[in-house]
């Protein structure tokens, strides 16, 4: 994993902690959660506050995910809504802080210039031992505490004032006012400053969890789907009524679902053209047999020419995988008729020329999944599907690892954004 660190493929985009006083307050999110301090002079952090670093220290990357269910934060400054979520069992988790953050910004903003604010990410089960505690999880409410105890301190003193307000007498009572001058202290003016945060309950919809080898949830008006390994403790037993399984090894069943649902650019001149995706695909796809057959090949510094010489020399090997092929096929098809008919098309197959809608508003987590039928395009995986991308990574050899990190670097490093606009139609 030095590789994906060095290039910022692993753990990028962090914000660094260095200042003794912010790491001071870390360390009182660490003690209240019930772990040791840290020691580390410097370390940083991602949206909810997870260091690499200090899960390093501690030898737990789970240490701010117990259970992986009801997630832990610590927000040290309200900078922290612009980072990633490098570590999550729950693919919304980063949308889900980003949205507390959102609606709660006046109140982060004050409270984080004199405290650190932390607690959990709470829903209905304490821990996750089948796919029915994963769907009673309608809705998550943001368990919010302050090390110095700041939103405890602004609530009194906001009673004081209503008791100011409502009580006569209350202005006579000299213990009474010398608390809130105490608490004014440290809350400042509680009718300027918002401390409270305002929202702290928000709808858990559809996601990708780690739980059970990997495990998909989608939500439509009238049905929820789970789409995962049938071997899952729950699967088809939890809710039928009101409940679709389908198998993550049926890949026709799963097409259809996300066709029939609307959640699928299908293969129209309109966008494949226009986009490259299908020579991205094939490119892939080509790639992926030469690691097969070449394993110790280095294909960093290769162009479109050799690539050419590769694919004539290797025809065999090509047409018995029938990937690119296909891919060829599709192309002429789509010129010819402006789009591509599906339905006697392998199931496999179907999943290399459809992307997301874009603006649809499951397509991050519709692009995952998709990116589970095709393997060999480990750009999309990495762009979508990050734990797959590094399960995938680890079982590389150590060309081949630095032939994916330079691929990366010269493709969606480049300029993620545009890259995601010209690929998948992406414009956040």
């Amino acid at each position: 994993m030095d590789l994906l660190r060095d290039n910022e493929l692993i753990y990028g985009r962090l914000l660094p902690v260095d200042e003794p006083h912010l790491i001071g307050r870390y360390n009182k999110a660490l003690t209240a959660f019930g772990l040791p301090a840290t020691k580390l002079k410097s370390f940083e952090i991602d949206r909810t506050g997870f260091s690499p670093e200090i899960a390093e220290e501690l030898g737990d990357y789970q240490y701010l995910d117990p259970n992986e269910v009801n997630r832990r934060f610590i927000i040290l400054t309200p900078s922290q809504i612009d980072l990633p979520v490098v570590h999550t069992a729950f693919s919304n988790t980063s949308q889900l802080l980003f949205e507390f953050m959102s609606k709660n910004q006046r109140a982060i903003d004050a409270l984080t210039i004199k405290d650190v604010i932390y607690g959990e990410i709470e829903d209905s089960v304490s821990k996750v031992e089948d796919i029915e505690d994963l769907l009673s999880i309608n809705q998550v409410e943001f368990r919010v505490l302050s090390a110095e105890d700041v939103l405890g301190k602004a609530a009194e003193l906001g009673k004081l004032v209503d008791k100011l307000k409502q009580e006569p007498e209350a202005w006579r009572d000299d213990a009474m006012l010398q608390r809130m001058v105490e608490l004014a202290k440290v809350c400042g003016d509680i009718r300027e400053n918002a401390l409270v945060p305002d929202q702290v309950i928000f709808r858990h919809n559809a996601f990708w969890t780690s739980h059970f080898g990997g495990l998909y949830v989608f939500v439509d008006p009238d049905v929820t789907t789970v789409i995962s390994d049938p071997s899952a403790p729950g699967f088809r037993r939890s809710r039928p009524w009101q409940v679709s399984y389908l198998s993550i090894k049926d890949a026709d069943k799963v097409f259809k679902f996300l066709a029939s649902t609307g959640r699928l650019d299908l293969p129209r001149a309109s966008w494949i053209e226009s986009s490259g995706y299908l020579e991205h695909r094939a490119e892939m796809a080509v790639r992926a047999l030469i690691r097969e057959a070449e394993p110790k090949r280095d294909i960093g510094k290769v162009d479109k020419v050799w690539l050419q010489t590769w694919i004539h020399s290797h025809a065999d090997a090509i047409n018995r995988d029938g990937t690119f092929p296909f891919l060829n096929a599709a192309k002429r098809e789509i010129a010819q008729l402006g789009q591509l008919r599906l339905e006697e098309v392998f199931p496999l197959h179907r999943f290399l020329v459809v992307r997301a809608k874009t603006d649809h508003p499951d397509a991050w987590l519709t692009n995952r999944l998709i990116s589970e039928f095709v393997p060999s395009d480990f750009v999309s995986r990495y762009v979508f599907n990050k734990q797959g991308f590094y399960k995938d990574y680890e079982e590389l050899n150590e060309t081949w690892r630095s032939n994916v990190v330079d691929t990366l670097k010269t493709t969606y490093l480049k300029d993620k954004a545009a890259f995601r606009a010209q690929l998948y139609g992406l414009t956040d």
